[in-house]
């Protein structure tokens, strides 16, 4: 993966590279008022490029910061919690755990049903 990565800035360098020896011309800026600024085409691309590039790459390695730092705090929760169950008392034997048996009602006898008749 690496080298997928390295071919890849490469290619981006060799890109600007040619951009900038095509398009190697002045241009002037004017920012506010009588303020104006002579600058050469690919350093104003290069820098509007940047200005969108930079906070999202910040916010991006903000969020990824913050999610390692959660996905770590609960493998060490998870792990805690494993260690701490190995060293609590051991379970109770399944005989003694075993439900009560359902309690039966008794069927009735002829004497109940003779005792309803009356």
């Amino acid at each position: 993966m690496q080298i997928v990565r390295t071919i890849l800035w490469v290619l981006i360098f060799v890109g600007i590279a040619l951009f900038s020896a095509i398009n190697w011309k002045a241009v002037d800026v004017n920012l506010w008022g009588d303020f104006v600024v002579e600058t050469k085409v690919p350093v104003l691309v290069i820098v509007s490029f940047l200005l969108g590039l930079v906070p999202m790459w910040l916010y991006h390695r903000g969020a990824k910061w913050s999610l390692n730092r959660r996905i770590a705090s609960l493998e060490n929760a998870v792990r805690s919690n494993a260690l701490s169950s190995r060293h609590s008392a051991p379970p109770p034997s399944p005989a003694s755990t075993a439900p009560a048996p359902p309690a039966t009602n008794p069927a009735p006898t002829d004497d109940t049903l003779k005792q309803d008749s009356n």
